[in-house]
């Protein structure tokens, strides 16, 4: 679905939402919710920001500046090993 295709639902289902207040207040409620999550959540990013990680990533790599998953580790123990607080 693109984001025309999802403007044009929500649009069409808060149409149906305004007229009862109810609904809407409970609307309100979800949507403060759901953007509050994406303000308190690093993993949530746009198309653009995904591909500049993308990027950093690839040229940490070519710097050779990565981690190896050693065989019987765990993620958790190389996500140390690298110096992240687990």
């Amino acid at each position: 679905m693109t984001i025309s295709e999802l403007n044009a639902e929500v649009l069409r289902n808060l149409s149906i939402v305004a007229e009862d207040e109810n609904l809407l207040k409970r609307v309100a409620k979800y949507l403060r919710r759901v953007v509050a999550e994406k303000q308190n959540d690093p993993t949530l990013m746009t198309e653009e920001e995904f591909f500049a990680r993308v990027e950093e990533a690839e040229e940490q790599y070519r710097q050779g500046q990565y981690s190896t998953l050693m065989p019987g580790e765990t993620v958790e123990d190389m996500l140390k090993k690298s110096g992240y607080d687990v």
